[in-house]
């Protein structure tokens, strides 16, 4: 039993086993045949003669065999015998040589004769139930009879200890396997970790971990030397932001969106200095597989150079070349989107009488003062060109400017609600979007709209041709800077071709603009010096007026046709002169 327990491997353990039986039991051959993970048996053990081991020694015989034998064997105990008489079940698992005389006397041991001890597992009571855990064989006792009782009882009790070792043993081998493969991935954990370790602290670009959920969503927890270094803060100054603080107010929903999805976005970030600076974000999740996502792991590249690049490219592709302007394409642009595709064929005056006159042109009668255009008969009680009578209702409540009528802001709204009044003909209101109509000309009305100056120098050609095409260069230059300081801040100034301008003036009336073209025009003759010399151009400018329901093309050239119209007649009016 001490060899047994002392054994340190399982190998060891296994041989001690039939070592005991043969050495301190009394017989001479004995074998341990193992349970394999499969279920089948293999002779892992034997002892007592080599001729023995080297015929049976890791053969494998099939668990159905093995249980079919252990059945048909006569139970001694927990013990199993089978005889001479039953050697031919013994072919279908592993043993050795069977041949002998035949018995002298009763009670002899014939050399076909086996002895099997089954090993169970300890805490299981030994039966068919029990969990299997070896066999063990023996052979040929030396007083060669027949094992008696108490032989018996020293093999059941051995086989049960010979269990324990083994299920020990077994369990302290697989224990340091475990220890093993800990130890192993222990040092893989340790290595990636300083893998990971290396890779965030020195990555050329910008590294953080942030947390994710809970109140302190966002906080930055760690930070590589290259982001430290890309926003001018140290480690622990950035361990008090999370990226919500340092990103810009304009691109914040596309953080939120890029923290809530992982992925990857482009933004700006806020330097120690205040200014911003364009990186990339590309996020991952670390996940915990029992808490769920834990922490993002950020990677924050600086492309402030592609973005400056991206910049210039598109500011050229919009910009003229020479004066830096907005092009013929972004002036186009910028006046598409002021203006609808709803026409504005009628006033909004126009627009009340119409939706009223439809709701109550068949009645007759009426008292009251009105309003009283041809077209619309009855509005001031009496006929009119229209048919029917009128309705009699006080004018002032249907003059623009004045309560309720002014105070819905579309000209189909502005009319009186009232049961009864179909609007379904009046345009349908837009969202979100002013409509633009040319201003009266009563200055005291209120009304303003976005004046389209359409714009030529005069003499510029003379001066070309002179001069020079860089002269002509830095006259064109020259009257671009004067014209934009001579607009309002959100006005636009665009060079449309050669030496024709367009302003986009807004929020002026007939006066306001008038005002603007001769402020112009004071500013444009002043003399421009060029290579030491004075040269003077003239400035023609037209006003017209972006209305909605026409396009951009079509303001433009009708502006367009509207200055060539000018042109000719003064050119005719010079002639005639």
């Amino acid at each position: 039993m001490q060899a047994l327990h002392q054994a340190n491997a399982l190998a060891d353990t296994l041989q001690a086993v039939p070592n005991g039986i043969v050495n301190v039991l009394g017989y001479e051959q004995a074998s341990v045949n193992l349970v394999l993970p499969d279920g089948d048996l293999v002779v892992a053990a034997c002892a007592g003669s080599t001729a023995v081991e080297s015929e049976i020694g890791g053969r494998v015989g099939s668990r159905a065999a093995w249980e079919q034998l252990l059945v048909a064997g006569e139970a001694w105990g927990d013990l199993r015998f089978v005889s001479h008489a039953e050697a031919d079940t013994l072919r279908a698992v592993p043993h050795w040589s069977i041949e002998g005389p035949a018995p002298l006397y009763e009670g002899e041991w014939h050399p076909a004769d086996r002895l099997f001890a089954p090993m169970y597992i300890p805490g299981v009571k030994g039966g068919s139930s029990a969990e299997l855990l070896g066999v063990i064989c023996v052979d040929r006792p030396r007083n060669n009879r027949l094992p008696d009782l108490e032989q018996r009882k020293l093999l059941q009790s051995y086989a049960f200890h010979a269990a324990t070792a083994i299920r020990s043993s077994r369990l302290r081998a697989n224990m340091q396997r475990a220890l093993v493969r800990l130890e192993r991935e222990q040092q893989a954990l340790r290595a990636s970790e300083e893998s990971f370790r290396q890779a965030f602290e020195y990555a050329p670009g910008g590294m953080a971990i942030a947390e994710m959920g809970g109140d302190q969503h966002g906080r930055l927890l760690r930070t590589n030397d290259a982001l430290c270094r890309l926003l001018g803060l140290s480690a622990s100054a950035i361990r008090r932001y999370s990226f919500s603080d340092l990103v810009h107010p304009e691109d914040i929903g596309t953080l939120l969106r890029t923290s809530a999805e992982g992925g990857r976005a482009e933004l700006r970030l806020a330097r120690r200095d205040n200014s911003y600076v364009w990186v990339s974000l590309r996020n991952s999740v670390v996940a915990d597989t029992t808490d769920g996502p834990r922490f993002l792991l950020t990677h924050v590249e600086d492309i402030e150079e592609r973005k400056r690049n991206e910049l210039q490219l598109a500011h050229r592709a919009s910009h003229d070349s020479l004066t830096g302007l907005p092009n013929n394409d972004e002036l186009r642009a910028r006046l598409s989107a002021r203006l609808c595709e709803r026409p504005n064929a009628i006033s909004v005056r126009e627009t009340a009488v119409q939706i009223l006159d439809k709701a109550f042109g068949g009645y007759e009668g009426g008292n009251g003062g009105g309003y009283d255009e041809p077209g619309y008969g009855g509005f001031n009680g009496t006929s009119g060109a229209g048919t029917g009578g009128g309705y009699g209702g006080a004018v002032e409540d249907y003059e623009p400017g004045y309560e309720p009528y002014d105070s819905y802001g579309d000209p189909a709204e502005r009319a009186y609600q009232g049961d009864g009044f179909d609007l379904s003909s009046a345009p349908a209101p837009l969202d979100h979007h002013v409509h633009i109509v040319a201003p009266g000309p009563d200055p005291d009305d209120g009304s303003k709209g976005l004046a389209v100056l359409f714009c030529d120098l005069d003499g510029f050609k003379s001066i070309n041709d002179r001069f020079g095409h860089r002269a002509g260069d830095a006259v064109l230059v020259e009257s671009a800077r004067r014209l934009g300081q001579g607009v309002r801040d959100g006005d636009t100034v665009a060079r449309l071709r050669g030496d024709q301008f367009v302003i986009l003036a807004d929020q002026r009336n007939q006066a306001e603009a008038e005002d603007l073209t001769q402020r112009l025009r004071k500013d444009i003759i002043n003399p421009i010096r060029i290579d030491g010399r004075a040269m003077r151009v003239g400035i023609n400018i037209d006003i017209s007026w972006a209305q909605c329901g026409r396009t951009a093309d079509e303001t433009l050239h009708a502006a367009d046709l509207q200055m060539n119209d000018i042109k000719r007649s003064r050119h005719t009016n010079r002639r005639t002169t």
